[in-house]
């Protein structure tokens, strides 16, 4: 079974839908849309079954949020100016028991009540100078996809291929790193959308034995500066709802809580629940 996600493009007489098909993740993802709306969810719907999906989401804009209620879609959470200044909702719908059930919900909440709780005031963190900061190229792809198959068992995106790396370096995803003793120890990425203007920092890894020094603040903190100079100002990151520490250094970044993604993605060891993290990088 070929399990590579893949985004297709349907233009019908009355809609136009961008499909983001997730075999992997055995979700089908609707990123954008226009036109009929009652159609291009019936149409929506039609390739869930076709692909045996057990969960569908749609990014979807303000005024359609009655109809999508009325096809027993579910919001789950928001990304403020999303759509050029316009606020997206993620909106859900679910298709096996399975799939809707979860066992920790109530402590991700909890989670997020604590991280709340925390001291906002960042002190500039300095790593030692045996860490060097670097915008990676396509010569770090090897590298970086090592230090992901040793961070995460399961990822929802081939990040372990290096392949796959420079493809989406050359799609426009920019990644910094850390180096330690010439060898990658720190990532993350800006996957940027630029028609719409907005940008997910994702892939954030660091080996164990190098997170004390606050590497990944620092990471987020140049992608956002970079994606400023490029006059994108909407800038989220989806985080496990089960990692204190990366919820924690969003939080204390300046990104505010937004919802969570149930069951949203195969992740680290296992099927996971998604915080969003929204800033608009405007107010900085």
């Amino acid at each position: 079974m070929n399990l590579t996600a893949s985004t297709i493009y349907l233009k019908e007489n009355n809609f136009f839908l961008e499909v983001y098909l997730d075999p992997f993740n055995k979700r089908i993802r609707v990123d954008d849309y226009r036109g009929n709306t009652n159609l291009l969810l019936k149409k929506a719907e039609e390739l869930v079954q076709q692909h045996q999906a057990e969960k569908l989401i749609i990014k979807g804009r303000s005024e359609d949020f009655l109809l999508f209620f009325e096809n027993g879609l579910q919001p789950e959470a928001v990304v403020e100016r999303y759509f050029l200044g316009s606020d997206a909702h993620f909106y859900s719908k679910f298709y096996t028991p399975e799939r809707k059930k979860n066992d920790h919900w109530l402590t991700e909440d909890g989670m997020i009540q604590n991280i709340y709780q925390l001291d906002t005031s960042i002190q500039k963190a300095y790593p030692p100078k045996e860490y060097e900061l670097r915008k990676a190229d396509e010569n770090c792809a090897v590298e970086l996809a090592a230090l992901y198959r040793q961070v995460f068992q399961i990822y929802p995106t081939p990040l372990h291929d290096p392949d796959y790396v420079t493809k989406t370096m050359q799609e426009g995803t920019i990644y910094y790193v850390f180096f330690h003793e010439g060898k990658i120890v720190s990532a993350a990425s800006a996957e940027i959308n630029s028609f719409y203007k907005n940008a997910e920092l994702t892939d954030c890894a660091t080996l164990i034995e190098h997170r004390k020094y606050g590497l990944m603040k620092i990471i987020l903190q140049e992608l956002e500066a970079e994606l400023k100079r490029q006059g994108i100002f909407c800038a989220y990151s989806i985080a496990r709802s089960l990692s204190f520490g990366m919820n924690a250094v969003l939080f204390q970044l300046g990104y505010s809580y937004r919802g969570r993604l149930m069951n949203n993605c195969y992740i680290y060891d296992k099927l996971e629940n998604m915080n969003m993290w929204v800033k608009n990088l405007a107010n900085r």
